[in-house]
């Protein structure tokens, strides 16, 4: 039997190359230094939340060769869809959609109503199965590696974010440019920069899904407490980020 991606020779020196000195870069180098030291096809997921926006900038700024795509979910804010032309105007740049398969759809709905998803855990995640993790999966098909926009202080599920590793689940080399940033830096980031943004961030919504399954949060809660709040301790994530992830090079040594 083969050995997992991550545990190539090759893998581990392209982590440890990633890895090495990157807290002493800005977001613009840290993403300049992916594109360099990775060959390849490589792909930033945007929500087009304030983290997202603050990458997309960096990216479109310096001219990388980074696609940056997004998962067209059906259910969308319409601010959202908004950023997502205005960002498009401002940079030139076309971000490609991924929507869901329709006819999974249309059965999902037919089985469980429009918004079935509010029964219970397990309807929740069937929903974010085809709207969001089968269109992730298509996205990252040929791809190298994989940025997103998570940050550690996000949430506890996410308190183990780190710069860079390999994610276990789609075997892609996995980065978090913005891992070790506050969400201050990232909205002091966004304005210096004149980057646009979603105006629901302006009215509580500090992380932004799908419009049925999001809401503002209160003062003095957590910035994800907005998402999926009918669950209470029962949320977590809708399946795109798993645990499933090694945080560090694998050594050589390691392989037989």
């Amino acid at each position: 039997m083969s050995q997992p991606a991550y545990q190539n020779l090759n893998s581990s020196v392209l982590l440890a190359r990633l890895i090495e000195g990157s807290e002493e870069l800005d977001l613009p180098e840290r993403l300049i230094t992916v594109r360099r030291t990775i060959t390849g096809h490589i792909v930033f997921t945007t929500s087009f939340g304030i983290e997202d926006q603050a990458i997309t900038d960096a990216i479109f700024t310096a001219g990388l060769a980074i696609d940056v795509v997004t998962l067209d979910t059906g259910r969308l804010f319409p601010e959202t869809l908004e950023v997502w032309s205005q960002t498009e105007r401002r940079y030139c740049r076309q971000i490609r959609g991924l929507s869901p398969d329709r006819e999974s759809i249309e059965k999902l709905i037919e089985r469980d109503g429009a918004y079935g998803f509010r029964r219970s855990l397990e309807a929740r995640l069937a929903c974010c199965a085809l709207r969001k993790v089968e269109p992730l999966g298509r996205a990252l098909a040929d791809a190298s590696a994989w940025i997103t926009g998570l940050r550690a202080d996000q949430s506890p599920e996410r308190a183990r974010t780190s710069y860079a590793g390999f994610d276990l689940r789609y075997q892609i080399i996995k980065v978090n440019p913005l891992f070790d940033w506050s969400r201050d830096r990232v909205v002091a980031f966004v304005h210096d920069h004149g980057v646009p943004y979603n105006p629901l961030h302006d009215r509580g919504f500090l992380s932004i899904g799908c419009a049925p399954c999001t809401r503002a949060v209160a003062a003095g809660e957590p910035e994800r407490a907005g998402r999926w709040w009918w669950e209470q301790e029962a949320k977590t994530e809708c399946g795109c980020h798993t645990r499933d992830y090694s945080t560090r090079p694998v050594p050589a040594q390691s392989q037989s």
